[in-house]
Formats: structure tokens, sequence, C-alpha cells
């Protein structure tokens, strides 16, 4: 078994996010643009989120991440 490292290993990174709660039970997680670009890379993170059905908002300086597949509507 190899050893991730959380700096320096992105896979490791997303696990750690989409095993948060709020990610396991359909809520809302909210990362930094900087923090992804660093930690993961914004192609890999955008490809994460679309494998497992989620929504992905961006505004300002922050992804919002919707973590189920069902409808979201902005209400203004």
């Amino acid at each position: 078994m190899r050893s991730l490292t959380r700096s320096t290993d992105p896979d490791y990174w997303l696990e750690q996010m989409f095993a948060a709660k709020a990610a396991r039970t359909g809520g809302v997680v909210r990362r930094s643009r900087l923090w992804v670009d660093r930690e993961v890379g914004r192609d890999r993170f955008i490809r994460a989120v679309r494998l497992r059905g989620f929504h992905l908002i961006r505004t300002a300086d922050q992804f919002i991440v919707v973590c189920h597949d069902g409808p979201v509507e902005m209400m203004f």
C-alpha cells in the first residue's frame, strides 16, 4: 500500500473532501479556487465532481459543490 501525503497527493485531497460528512449526506462543501488549483488542479477537481454527479458553482474566489444529483435552482 502506498503512502498518501496530503500536500503532494491530489487523490488524498479529493478522498478527504468527498469523505466529509456534508459530502456523504448530500450537503455542500466549499473550497477556495486557489486551494483547488494548488492541491488538485482545476481540471481534475471538475472531473471528480462530475464523476459523482454533483453540481459545481464558481463564485468570486470559491468553488461550491452541491453534493447530490437533484435539481438546483438559483433563486435570485
